[in-house]
């Protein structure tokens, strides 16, 4: 399944930014820890960047055990991506600036609340599923139960990114 060809990092990174949420997924104390996150997919940056609060124990989380899970879900188009990766807890006042919009009021007053950081997410690979869509994809389900055949339901690649 691996496979690391450029068009397939390309698509990781384009699922990735146009899904634009994900599951982030810590190590709480030896157990796993999930919370849906608004995720900024920069691959000229090689990273994936996201709003935290300080108040909240993700950062703690982080900081004991860096290495994270990203799982992005678009489940009407069919389309998955999942990243492993570490992630860095920071204070730099001017990425947090230029990734506030709209959605983070719900969290914060605005870009200067001091218990604003950001997730920096270096990931190490992904994997992602990318069909054509639910409809194509339950007729090619539904054509394969009836043949015993298995469905041709798009792509799927392990990436190193």
């Amino acid at each position: 399944m691996a496979n690391d060809s450029s068009g397939d990092i390309d698509r990781a990174w384009n699922l990735m930014e146009k899904i634009g949420f994900a599951m982030l997924v810590t190590h709480d104390n030896g157990r796993l820890r999930s919370r849906p996150m608004r995720a900024f997919a920069e691959r000229e940056n090689n990273a994936i960047y996201m709003l935290s609060d300080a108040r909240r124990h993700k950062d703690n989380e982080i900081a004991s055990n860096p290495e994270i899970n990203l799982s992005f879900a678009d489940a009407g188009d069919q389309k998955y991506v999942s990243v492993t990766g570490t992630a860095a807890v920071s204070n730099d006042r001017a990425k947090i600036r230029e990734l506030f919009s709209t959605p983070a009021k719900a969290w914060w007053d605005n870009a200067d609340d001091p218990n604003i950081r950001v997730l920096k997410i270096t990931p190490h690979d992904a994997e992602f599923w990318d069909t054509p869509g639910s409809v194509i994809s339950y007729v090619k389900m539904a054509a394969a139960a009836v043949t015993g055949m298995r469905p041709d339901i798009g792509t799927n690649r392990k990436v190193a990114i």
